[in-house]
């Protein structure tokens, strides 16, 4: 039976970003189709919730404070799966912080600071699976990457965007290298999926939840909960022929010319002009 394919007893899962958002979603979705997971964040509190969902389900969840920019918080980590679970089959790269800044006005502080939480954290959390993976003949490491992987964002995105183009190119290197053990290698591209930073932004500029939307033709935002599905194919067997693709999680917003109109703009113009 194909949906045989999707899932996921008795194999081990290990997400960071696990307190909130996709990496929280992620988690839990992939406990729903019977994993057990090992969670990483420095959100102790919001990772222990996202535990306590996990445990709900009945299934296992080991929070363990990281910091993906600390090499010994990564090492620490690992150390602790070894001792819980002895195996990992999937890993989901989530955590880790941007900068807003205009590209005359970054520092190499900052930029070497997003470099270190978005590429050089993901590289060795992805190092620490691959590891153990080839040792144990395959399984799947999924990243968030962004639009900004393959394509320009302005408004401040210049360290971010940069960041994001080497998980890109990151996530290529490691399924051509990893391919002949088994292991798939895959990075999401989300648009904007609503978060607390993201509202936070669109409240002090009102314009930005309508520059937002008119560039998805969908028209709205993600939510964190869509990326259950996608989590969860990506990590299965359903997606076995399935490695160094970057998949957008975004709308149609790829899909559309920069100068196109999302088809619920135009069906709202022509609603607005039969008055």
């Amino acid at each position: 039976m194909i949906l045989d394919e999707f899932k996921l007893d008795g194999r081990v899962a290990v997400v960071s970003g696990a307190a909130s958002g996709m990496g929280k979603n992620m988690a839990i979705g992939l406990a729903e189709a019977g994993a057990n997971l090992l969670l990483a964040d420095i959100n102790d509190e919001g990772m222990q919730a996202t535990a306590d969902e996990i445990t709900a389900l009945g299934r296992r969840a080991v929070p363990v404070h990281c910091d993906v920019s600390c090499f010994d918080d990564i090492e620490a980590l690992w150390d602790v799966l070894d001792s819980e679970y002895g195996k990992v089959d999937f890993l989901g790269n989530v955590a880790g912080e941007g900068v807003l800044s205009r590209p005359e006005e970054l520092t190499d502080e900052q930029l070497t600071q997003v470099l270190q939480n978005l590429v050089i954290g993901r590289y060795a959390m992805s190092r620490n699976a691959g590891q153990r993976m080839i040792r144990d003949d395959g399984g799947s490491i999924v990243s968030i990457g962004s639009l900004a992987s393959i394509s320009a964002m302005g408004r401040g995105h210049v360290a971010y965007s940069m960041a994001m183009g080497a998980v890109a190119q990151m996530t290529r290197e490691l399924s051509t290298e990893w391919a002949t053990y088994g292991i798939r290698v895959n990075a999401i591209l989300p648009a904007q999926v609503t978060n607390p930073g993201l509202i936070k932004r669109m409240d002090e500029d009102p314009n930005l939840h309508h520059q937002f939307i008119s560039g998805i033709p969908i028209g709205r935002m993600g939510s964190p909960e869509e990326i259950k599905g996608i989590a969860v194919w990506l990590a299965s067997g359903a997606s076995s022929f399935t490695t160094g693709a970057l998949i957008p999680f975004d709308g149609g917003n790829l899909a559309m010319n920069g100068g196109g109109t999302p088809g619920w703009v135009t069906r709202q113009r022509l609603e607005e002009s039969a008055e």
